[in-house]
């Protein structure tokens, strides 16, 4: 692993160096603004470099017997449980994520999900099928080859290896490029793979500019294959490229989730899980519970606890562990973020809480956690992605109108829903238009379990034995018996 405040390279086959021009960009620091490291910056010919190097490995790779492979990757996700304090600590520098978060939470998933993969590379199994005559007709599911991953800034760590280790499980090469904000994880993920002892350029990392090295790998006809998390709008124009290729995508792209707490629900309850569910990561989540459904009868007293909880938070230093809330990952996105909440109350939604940058944390780029309540349907902060710390609080009355507003949206990643009747829970949960639903909590994951969405949210998923389906390609087989 590199140190922090050196140059960062590109991991290219066996040798982690330089681009192929020399060109660096810097990662900025969120917490005060400062010079963090030096990051070399992937052209299209290292695109072209590493997409050889994997297609090698690749080779190299699928010759291993299945159980060499577990034992090589369980390996590697031991040595990350061993380096798992410092790659905490690299992210919550690089992105502005609260230690407690990277290292109580993210490091976990990470380490958990490439366990979860290692064990998977024996089990992968074809299917018989009835054949008719004299025949066996059997599948058997095979590598895909070279697979081109791009990660988003918000999850590092977690996001680099839910496409690394699916793709390896399967018998693939990867070739990954991180997000130019927050790209010190995934190369210390591709460093530590060599370390690992895995073979050179079965893992290969190139931070750099989305519109040259991520067009560059999504257009190359080495990859067979194109995994992204990020924007609904980006994510629209992979999976174009790769439709006019003809390869398969899996696309993870924005949502806008509502959680709905009904009126038989413990106002205590809703409010502890809403804060966490809205507010981690400085909501710079994805599935980040960013509209509040609440029924009549415990409206006003779910707003006033999220108020006390909001105001109470802790702003400050991500690396101090009582942080609760550190700083947005820029400049622009924290001038975005106003943006909404300028928006919110100039179209009539109630600030409650917050709403603009936290005291005394220049040159840093914090944004106290926001409240609003008031809120209607049609708004923008009711709509849009927001990708901060902003919950908007819209009141219901009965089940036929909450499952109106929770499916009001052009998204279709998470939703939840609070309540102490089981029947409800259950058939709410089946009517939500929503590819995660979590009742009565949220954001549980576990890697076994597909994580995917509906709409605006993209399709496939890295998780699960979804994720066999999805980082194969299925060969059906018939031999005449005869």
């Amino acid at each position: 692993m590199q140190a922090l405040t050196t140059s960062v390279p590109l991991v290219i086959g066996d040798q982690p160096g330089p681009s192929s021009t020399g060109a660096t960009f810097d990662s900025i620091d969120p917490a005060d603004g400062s010079h963090l490291a030096t990051v070399a910056e992937a052209t299209a010919d290292d695109v072209a470099r590493a997409v050889e190097a994997a297609a090698a490995a690749a080779r190299v790779w699928q010759r291993m017997r299945p159980a060499q492979r577990t034992r090589l990757l369980f390996g590697y996700a031991a040595l990350l449980e061993e380096h798992k304090v410092e790659l905490a600590e690299l992210q919550s520098r690089d992105m502005g994520k609260p230690i407690r978060e990277s290292l109580g939470v993210d490091l976990p998933i990470m380490i958990e999900t490439l366990e979860y993969f290692a064990g998977l590379v024996t089990k992968i199994e074809g299917r018989t099928t009835p054949a008719p005559g004299r025949f066996l007709n059997y599948t058997v599911r095979e590598p895909i080859g070279v697979v081109g991953a791009i990660t988003p800034w918000n999850f590092p760590a977690v996001q680099a290896i839910w496409k690394i280790a699916p793709a390896l499980a399967t018998g693939n090469a990867i070739v990954l490029k991180p997000a130019q904000l927050a790209p010190l994880v995934p190369v210390a993920l591709g460093e530590l793979a060599l370390a690992a002892g895995l073979p050179p350029g079965l893992v290969n990392v190139l931070p750099g500019r989305g519109s040259v090295a991520g067009n560059a790998l999504v257009r190359h006809p080495g990859v067979g294959k194109v995994t992204f998390t990020g924007s609904t709008e980006i994510g629209k124009q992979i999976g174009g490229l790769a439709a006019d290729r003809l390869i398969t995508a899996s696309l993870e792209l924005g949502g806008k989730s509502a959680l709905v707490a009904f009126g038989d629900s413990s106002p205590k309850a809703v409010a502890a899980v809403v804060f966490q569910a809205m507010y981690s990561n400085q909501g710079q989540t994805c599935t980040a519970a960013s509209r509040l459904l609440v029924e009549r009868p415990i409206y006003d007293e779910v707003i006033e606890l999220l108020r006390a909880r909001v105001e109470s938070a802790r702003v400050g230093d991500p690396l101090d562990r009582e942080t609760e809330i550190g700083p947005l990952i820029s400049a622009e996105q924290r001038a975005s973020v106003h943006s909404y909440v300028v928006s919110g109350a100039e179209q009539g939604a109630t600030l409650v809480s917050g709403g603009d940058p936290a005291p005394d944390t220049d040159p840093g780029f914090y944004y106290r956690p926001t409240l609003f309540t008031d809120v209607t349907a049609d708004m923008r902060i009711a709509r849009e992605e927001i990708f901060g710390p902003v919950l908007s609080v819209l009141p219901f009355e009965g089940e036929e109108q909450a499952i109106t507003l929770a499916n009001d949206t052009v998204f279709g990643l998470a939703a939840g829903i609070f309540t102490r009747d089981v029947g409800r829970a259950l058939r709410f949960a089946q009517t939500l238009d929503a590819g995660n639903v979590w009742i009565n909590s949220w954001g549980v994951l576990n890697p076994a379990s597909p994580y995917r969405g509906f709409g605006q949210s993209g399709y496939g998923s890295d998780l699960g034995q979804a994720a066999v389906e999805s980082f194969t390609k299925e060969k059906s087989v018939w031999a005449r018996l005869d």
